[in-house]
């Protein structure tokens, strides 16, 4: 049984390698300190304390974890030109990067309610939408992410590996794993199914059936101004969903003969690495508020460095 993978990440040149290995590493440091840059800003500026925003700042988190998971082993692979994993790290990789992908979808789902209510039920926000609620909900979020996860990674792990163990990818993900597996992957294909029903599939009907009665509230609304207005609130929320979910659906629902494992490679890139740098930029763009604090953020730290 095979107690190490070998992955071969991007190959090709030095010169290609150590162009993808800057632009990474660029990627990487810009995503986690504009991600931790705004968490610090959210929590600190009060008039960020809002249901809205809290759930932002966990969204950014988890985009931090995801980072963490994948990228520092992809800059690995790119120096090395390939390397070797053990098949616990193997299997945590896996884990962690799951269990981030299935909280983003539930914190995404949960965004979107939050949306629902302030726009379709705006009366009754305050008193729905509370400070405790929002802890449970972003709480049942990372809970069910991690927990549920856990079982199809288990039966994963008993898989026996016995053949070749070169992952023709950038990092330990289950299609991969279980193209090279010796044993029957029916049970774990189920468990996978099942999981996306949960996790994915559901979640995406919740967000869809979501938007479609903030639309709906948009429309009644008898002044352009006011229906832009109420739009722009949630209209970054609609762009990362979008950007999320078609890059998930490209990867692992839509049919994969015809792709490449280049292709395969690109792909998972944009979720992995550009959609956590893309995330937080969407929403200060977007967002006056955010701007606001950015803005204010800024002058007084001028002030500061001015006074001393």
């Amino acid at each position: 049984m095979a107690k190490e993978f070998f992955l071969l990440g991007f190959q090709g040149t030095q010169h290609v390698r150590l162009l993808l290995f800057s632009l990474l590493l660029v990627v990487n440091c810009w995503t986690i300190s504009i991600n931790v840059f705004l968490i610090t800003l959210v929590s600190t500026s009060k008039n960020l304390h809002t249901p809205m925003y809290f759930f932002l700042t966990q969204l950014f988190v988890n985009d931090v974890l995801l980072t963490l998971t994948i990228v520092p082993n992809m800059l690995h692979l790119l120096l090395s030109n390939g390397a070797t994993i053990t098949f616990t790290n193997c299997i945590s990789q896996l884990y962690f990067f799951s269990a981030s992908e299935a909280s983003e979808c539930l914190l995404l789902t949960v965004m979107s309610y939050d949306r629902y209510v302030a726009i379709c039920d705006p009366l009754h926000y305050i008193s729905t939408m509370t400070g405790a609620v929002c802890v449970k909900l972003a709480m049942a979020s990372w809970v069910v992410g991690f927990s549920i996860t856990w079982t199809g990674i288990i039966t994963t792990s008993r898989l026996r590996f016995c053949g070749p163990n070169i992952i023709d990818h950038l990092f330990c993900d289950l299609v991969p794993l279980l193209e090279l597996s010796c044993s029957d992957t029916f049970i774990v294909q189920l468990e996978v199914s099942l999981l996306s029903i949960v996790l994915v599939i559901t979640p995406s009907i919740i967000i869809v059936k979501s938007y479609i009665n903030i639309i709906a509230a948009i429309l009644k609304i008898s002044s352009s101004a006011g229906r832009q207005k109420t739009f722009s609130t949630c209209s970054s929320h609609l762009i990362v969903v979008s950007i999320f979910y078609w890059t998930l659906f490209s990867v692992y629902v839509f049919p994969s003969r015809g792709k490449t494992s280049t292709v395969s490679k690109i792909l998972s890139l944009l979720y992995t690495v550009f959609t956590p740098l893309i995330n937080p930029i969407i929403y200060t763009l977007r967002n006056k508020d955010i701007r606001n604090a950015v803005s204010v953020r800024i002058t007084h730290t001028i002030i500061y460095f001015n006074n001393r």
